[in-house]
């Protein structure tokens, strides 16, 4: 392999690796603004509120995998 087509590759690779080096930091950026609004949702709730709205999601994807499972069973 000529060295122009090395060096146009390892250059290529140098700029995908900065894209998902950035793309990694915007996920944690999300993943820590989500827990700070759900920490703030949380106490302006109220433990009770917050516990009766996380089990109603539970029962909510409960039924969810409920219909998906037969709807696989029925195709």
């Amino acid at each position: 392999m000529k060295e122009s087509k090395i060096i146009e590759l390892k250059n290529k690779v140098q700029g995908l690796t900065k894209v998902v080096r950035n793309l990694i930091q915007e996920v944690h950026s999300c993943i820590s603004m989500s827990q700070g609004t759900l920490t703030a949702l949380q106490l302006h709730l109220g433990k009770e509120e917050w516990d009766k709205i996380v089990e109603e999601l539970k029962e909510r994807e409960k039924r969810l995998k409920d219909v998906e499972q037969s709807m696989e069973k029925g195709s």
